[in-house]
């Protein structure tokens, strides 16, 4: 069973960069195409960024995209988002999530409907 474990979160002031990580085990992420979310106080989850299993094809959603940088290392069962030019919109609940290759369109979307792991949740604050 896939475990998911978000990491780097924390306040950060507006402007700055922070980096977060999702760590796997119980299986390997090469066989997962890899999603970011995240979920503001009163709004619904929204996915932001996503990589296929190769890390061939990435996508983001217009509010973070020339801002967020999503990369994968398969050897360290590893998934990063460097969050760059950080605005105090981007406070929310960060969550990383794994789908199998074949469910998603990368290019399509990262608001993926469905979703088969889940990370916990790591929340970050952008400070004005």
């Amino acid at each position: 069973q896939l475990q998911l474990v978000e990491s780097g979160g924390g306040l950060v002031q507006r402007g700055g960069n922070l980096t977060l990580s999702c760590s796997a085990s119980g299986s390997s992420l090469s066989h997962y195409a890899i999603g970011w979310f995240r979920q503001a106080p009163g709004k619904d989850r929204e996915g932001i960024s996503c990589i296929s299993n190769t890390g061939a094809r990435t996508n983001y959603a217009d509010a973070v995209k020339g801002r967020f940088t999503i990369s994968r290392d398969n050897g360290r069962n590893m998934v990063v988002l460097q969050m760059n030019s950080v605005e105090p919109e981007d406070t929310a609940v960060y969550y990383c999530a794994a789908n199998s290759e074949s469910i998603v369109v990368i290019s399509a979307t990262c608001n993926w409907r469905y979703v088969e792991h889940w990370g916990q949740g790591i929340p970050v604050t952008v400070t004005s």
